[in-house]
């Protein structure tokens, strides 16, 4: 589908650390537990329904069982699901409530044209946070098959060299003016100020690092534009196409996905939330299993797509080292924050079972443990990560 490659993609150098991506795919009403999850642990499990389109990938995918963030608040958990903190308490933590896509993308800096995207098909992408508690806007598939592949012109690009030199007149006034007021606080305040005045040179970086991507070529593909508003079953295949060639053009490295619903999508008639408030109806849950199915087969489908390229990076596949995890901060559409949907994907990570961990409230592991160790997989070398207690045990991969 490519006609020419980044610069990036040289292949790995001997001794350094292999590249990683991640990318997320969200749900914003849970998932029907009885359709999601095994009924047995280990890796010989009878798949059940929602899961049924990944027998060919078996090996290459985990269920976790018994893994949420320990709060409650239905609709108002589905932001938490990437950094396990709800908005209102990010204060309480050092780093906000930033999400592991964003935590992600500042790891990887300028290193691609797009530190992340943030992207939605027929609903809200709730999952992103800066540092700063700012919820990421997403885009469409029109917009990001734009962003990916269309060069802007010589306008375009001239008014986006003036909002960088702008945004970098602003910190630097910002940071006179910081000088001045910092003398006149507290010991304590001074020490919060702190915190603002690295969050404004991060940003000042930022902007520096990210300019010189203006006048760089996007990479061409034979891909026309996809026709938007095809209903989700088309949107989202189309979606997962453009997610696959944004990975393999290397053009991002973090990638969040929201996943919604239609009237009339699959056949179904009614409302992805009223199909969640399904009072164990058959029809509702059937519904959900269709909807929820085709996500999963989604994920299949990008796994696909990963595992038939080559990295031109690292070397094996591009799915070797790409993750992927289908998952939501709500468990259900009744509103239950208990035992969220986790599947997690590809990445090197040593998959292909259903783990189970304790039921019991006092020996409970938060799901944080599993971003965690996602983090550090992906390269980033910290200890704690939202309200993480440490990695998740029996949950290996390769460095």
């Amino acid at each position: 589908m490519l006609e020419s490659m980044p610069s990036t993609a040289r292949g790995k150098s001997a001794g350094k650390k292999p590249v990683k991506r991640l990318v997320t795919m969200s749900p914003n009403y849970g998932a029907y537990h009885q359709g999601f999850f095994p009924k047995t642990a280990g890796s010989a499990y009878p798949l059940p329904p929602t899961l049924k389109a990944l027998e060919k990938h078996r090996k290459d995918f985990s269920v976790f069982s018994n893994l949420d963030h320990g709060i409650a608040g239905g609709h108002a958990c589905v932001p938490t699901l990437l950094n396990g903190i709800m908005p209102y308490l990010a204060s309480n933590f050092p780093e906000g409530n930033i999400s592991l896509d964003q935590k992600a993308a500042e790891f990887v800096g300028a290193q691609t044209r797009f530190p992340s995207m943030t992207l939605k098909v027929n609903d809200a992408n709730l999952v992103s946070f800066t540092r700063t508690g700012v919820q990421v806007p997403a885009i469409d598939l029109r917009q990001t098959y734009r962003a990916l592949f269309l060069d802007e012109n010589a306008q375009d690009k001239g008014k986006a060299h003036e909002r960088f030199a702008r945004h970098g007149s602003i910190l630097d006034v910002v940071l006179d003016e910081a000088h001045s007021v910092n003398k006149k606080l507290g010991e304590r305040d001074q020490e919060k100020f702190a915190e603002y005045l690295e969050s404004v040179r991060g940003l000042e970086k930022k902007i520096v690092q990210q300019e010189p991507w203006i006048d760089l070529p996007k990479p061409k593909t034979d891909l026309k534009e996809p026709p938007q508003g095809q209903g989700t079953e088309k949107d989202l295949k189309a979606m997962v196409e453009l997610i696959a060639l944004a990975i393999q053009t290397d053009s991002t490295r973090a990638v969040t996905l929201s996943s919604g619903f239609l009237n009339g999508d699959f056949g179904l008639s009614g409302g992805y939330h009223g199909f969640s408030h399904h009072g164990e109806r058959e029809k509702e849950t059937q519904a959900l299993m269709k909807i929820e199915g085709y996500q999963v087969a989604m994920i299949g489908y990008l796994m696909d797509l990963l595992k038939a390229q080559e990295d031109p990076i690292n070397g094996g596949t591009l799915l070797d080292h790409t993750m992927l995890l289908y998952g939501c901060g709500m468990a259900t559409g009744t509103h239950s924050t208990k035992n969220l949907p986790l599947l997690l994907a590809g990445g090197g990570f040593k998959l292909g079972d259903h783990k189970v961990y304790p039921e019991e409230k006092s020996k409970r592991i938060p799901a944080a443990n599993l971003l965690l160790s996602m983090a550090q997989n992906f390269g980033m070398e910290i200890d704690r990560f939202g309200t993480s207690t440490g990695t998740l045990r029996d949950l290996e991969w390769k460095a």
